[in-house]
């Protein structure tokens, strides 16, 4: 069954950051495309609150799920960003990078010092990706270089980076409780955080952003389901088994992502990413199995 929900997890993931791009494509800013996913996720939540048994649930359940919610938020908005200005089939494998950022905090917060095959996977990780630059004439470095300057790819690290640190807490309010009452707080203390963040950040007014959407209430609401469920499923998995086998399995989605990229978008460069991702799975086993 876990199997089930892995590739269940990874092909929701896939297809709620299509229908989250193709939004970005009808000028909806990201913030407000987070906040109506929120909004759809809070209003699936209603009919399991009634069968919730959330009466027990400790003070520390409480902390962790708010915690969770927070970063996760700012990892949504980062991320939507990044969709926004970068193809997909460059996004997803960008999702390697969080082994790495998980092996920087161990040696930074534990002193966990990398092993030679840690960071042999680490610059595996980054060998792969040189692949998802096009061919030019700037040198491999150069590429590199570029690919970390994209304000896109920028803002899918720090997307990364939020939500490495809101698995921690997801990691601890699972110990509190079971991932069905995890979900349906997570949702509902992201609503009024997102809305939060419109407010203070988001420089368009929400009534015109609400005028363009109209048209597109369809794909919203399906984003919105998507996310529901694959959160779910990522939820139920990482109750289950340990969080770096979990990271693992869900890099195979970067695969899919580069597929759907070049087939929905007309993404370039189809052969290259999906050696650039192979390359950067590799790099990631590398890391975990240290872990």
């Amino acid at each position: 069954m876990e199997i089930v929900f892995v590739f269940g997890r990874l092909f929701l993931s896939s297809i709620s950051n299509v229908f989250q791009k193709q939004l970005t494509h009808q000028g909806l800013h990201p913030f407000y495309i987070v906040a109506t996913t929120y909004a759809v996720l809070s209003v699936l939540s209603l009919p399991f609150f009634v069968n919730a048994a959330f009466a027990q649930l400790s003070p520390l359940f409480w902390l962790n799920v708010f915690l969770a919610s927070l970063f996760d938020v700012g990892g949504w908005m980062f991320m939507v960003m990044s969709l926004s200005k970068t193809d997909l089939s460059v996004f997803g494998p960008l999702n390697a990078y969080k082994v790495v950022m998980s092996m920087l905090f161990a040696l930074v917060f534990l002193g966990e010092v990398p092993t030679a095959q840690g960071l042999a996977g680490v610059i595996v990780i980054v060998a792969g990706s040189f692949f998802l630059m096009p061919p030019g004439k700037d040198t491999g470095q150069g590429r590199l270089t570029a690919l970390l300057q994209d304000r896109g790819v920028q803002a899918r690290f720090l997307s990364i980076l939020l939500f490495s640190i809101g698995t921690v807490f997801l990691k601890g309010s699972l110990e509190q409780s079971a991932p069905l009452e995890t979900l349906i707080f997570w949702s509902w203390f992201g609503l009024p955080l997102i809305l939060l963040a419109n407010t203070f950040f988001h420089t368009e007014r929400l009534a015109d952003n609400v005028k363009k959407s109209q048209p597109h209430l369809l794909p919203m609401t399906a984003t919105g389901l998507t996310v529901f469920v694959m959160q779910y499923l990522t939820l139920v998995l990482m109750s289950q088994m340990l969080i770096a086998y979990a990271v693992a399995l869900f890099q195979l989605g970067m695969l899919l992502q580069v597929f759907l990229g070049h087939r929905i978008f007309n993404e370039p460069h189809l052969l290259r990413r999906l050696i650039g991702s192979l390359v950067m799975v590799a790099g990631s086993v590398l890391v975990l199995q240290v872990r």
